[in-house]
């Protein structure tokens, strides 16, 4: 029925806020700014009418949740870098329909999630600062996804991301992309050296590691990129433990995946971290080689709603 449209890896880091203000940062971030623009533009062109985000800001200890509230509508200030986003105004239309269907899927798929339409909670910076350059004018409805998943497996979350193509493919009447927003490696720069380290990567190891991994995106080498994940994810300091990496893996397939990255922003450093925009061409694919559920099937499981 619906379609997938668009597939991305996308940075969110705070500096793109302070590159619109008077200031020493002023116009530094314009490469990242003008990626989600295009990024934008391409999801005009496609049709897309939502855009879900798995938001690695969004820390969650149990099960997986999506924040599909009609609407949010407030000012942002963020409790980790307040000297970074400081009473950003944000409005998006939200997308309460497709926010229960896709967790409805995963249910059905084995993975654990709750929809929430009904709520007060707001979206992270994870959601809210692409949605700022993506979305100014609200063209697009929006669906948060929870991707700094503390306890939980890295199979289960390329699961929920199977399970969500499914969802829009097969019962959903629309056109959606998926952003996996975060980081590629997250090592932030030590305290007092954040200002030395502003436009580069930590180390020598984490830069020529990130720089593999483009390159292997790259040239689609997916089931050697699947199978060293995990370990990339604890040496490269994953954001997110890498979950919004595996989601969006997921969704494309996982390591029956072929197709190769196209590089928007590219590879660029910010406070330590290894930074890029990249979409990821939608292929027909089998979800053979997605992972089956892992903590559905643990010995003493049982669901979240057995105990509410």
């Amino acid at each position: 029925m619906g379609k997938v449209a668009l597939v991305g890896k996308i940075t969110h880091v705070p500096s793109m806020y302070l590159s619109e203000l008077d200031g020493p940062r002023k116009g530094t971030r314009q490469d990242a700014i003008d990626g989600h623009k295009e990024i934008a533009r391409r999801c005009k062109a496609l049709g897309v009418d939502t855009i879900v985000v798995f938001d690695t800001h969004w820390l969650v200890n149990a099960n997986y949740h999506l924040n599909c509230a009609p609407h949010w509508k407030g000012t942002y200030t963020s409790n980790e870098l307040p000297h970074f986003i400081s009473n950003m105004p944000y409005a998006i239309p939200g997308n309460c329909e497709l926010g229960q269907l896709l967790a409805k899927a995963a249910n059905e798929h084995g993975v654990e999630t709750l929809a929430h339409h009904a709520t007060t909670l707001g979206p992270e910076y994870g959601t809210l600062v692409p949605m700022r350059y993506m979305n100014a004018d609200q063209h697009f409805q929006a669906v948060s996804v929870s991707a700094l998943c503390t306890s939980h497996y890295l199979n289960d979350s390329a699961r929920l991301g199977w399970a969500m193509r499914r969802a829009v493919e097969d019962h959903y009447d629309g056109t959606v992309a998926f952003l996996a927003s975060g980081s590629l490696s997250h090592r932030f720069a030590q305290n007092g050296l954040a200002p030395e380290f502003a436009f580069k990567v930590w180390s020598p190891f984490l830069q020529h590691l990130d720089d593999e991994v483009v390159r292997m995106w790259k040239a689609g080498e997916w089931k050697d990129f699947c199978e060293m994940l995990p370990e990339y994810a604890a040496k490269g300091h994953g954001e997110g433990f890498m979950h919004d990496t595996a989601m969006m893996l997921g969704v494309l397939g996982w390591s029956e995946y072929t197709g190769q990255a196209e590089v928007i922003t590219p590879y660029f450093g910010a406070s330590g971290t290894g930074q890029i925009n990249a979409l990821f061409p939608v292929l027909p694919v089998s979800g053979a080689a997605v992972p089956p559920p892992v903590a559905s099937r643990a010995d003493g499981y049982t669901s979240v709603a057995t105990r509410l």
